[in-house]
């Protein structure tokens, strides 16, 4: 076989011709420009996806730099979706990007959903925000995968996916299920998760804003991680199709 020296050439080595185009006329939608989601957005877009929708209405503050992909010491403040945008359309400057600028409400989510996504990636790290678009995207019938909870852990040889009804010891899934429950979803969701108990220690009080109590210590690779397997869900998913 004759090396292909397009810059997709190796994908198409791993999965065929027919399946990297199937990507490319797929649509994933991100939400979240964080640990998780910055990440998981950077491995979509490598594999070849057609168009994206990335969502986040945050900006880079110094406490990002530990773990999320936007975060530099020369861009504090800045948007992390414009920085993540760039960055998007410079690894593949054909994307369809959809670039929206905002924190999840109710009224939002209605709307991106409109966009139609093949699959959704949920890297929202609080907790009503978060049910607000797994609901939302359960009842449009939008397959999705969810991250639940990167904070407190070192070992990322214990991450699984599973069902959200599957996810144990996992403080974050159980709120998430928790609160799911109570507008009738008990499974359907599928879920990014670790089996490494939390490290109690390292949780923190924080100011309230978004939607936020508390949060917990991180490591720089674990969020990254999480981004990863979220990631693999989706193409993996897409391409058995």
């Amino acid at each position: 076989m004759m090396e292909d020296f397009s810059w997709l050439g190796r994908t198409t080595l791993l999965i065929g011709d027919e399946k990297v185009k199937h990507l490319s006329n797929k649509h994933v939608m991100v939400v979240g420009m964080g640990g998780v989601g910055s990440f998981a957005a950077e491995f979509i877009c490598r594999s070849g996806i057609g168009k994206m929708t990335i969502i986040d209405g945050d900006f880079v503050d110094p406490t990002n730099r530990n773990r999320q992909l936007p975060a530099l010491a020369i861009n504090h403040g800045v948007s992390k979706a414009d920085i993540m945008a760039e960055r998007l359309k410079a690894i593949n400057p054909e994307l369809e990007l959809n670039v929206i600028k905002e924190f999840v409400n109710p009224e939002m989510v209605e709307e991106v959903l409109k966009l139609n996504p093949d699959y959704i990636i949920d890297a929202i790290d609080s907790i009503t925000p978060k049910v607000t678009f797994l609901k939302l995207a359960y009842e449009k019938n939008i397959p999705t995968v969810s991250s639940m909870g990167a904070g407190a852990k070192l070992d990322p040889t214990q991450l699984k996916v599973v069902d959200i009804s599957k996810t144990i010891i996992c403080p974050f899934a159980q709120q998430v299920r928790k609160v799911l429950k109570q507008h009738k979803i008990y499974k359907g969701i599928k879920a990014v998760f670790s089996t490494e108990m939390p490290i109690k220690e390292s949780l923190m009080m924080t100011d309230g804003k978004n939607y936020k109590k508390s949060a917990y210590g991180t490591i720089s690779y674990l969020p990254a991680t999480f981004g990863a397997v979220t990631a693999s869900v989706v193409i993996r998913d897409l391409i058995s199709e």
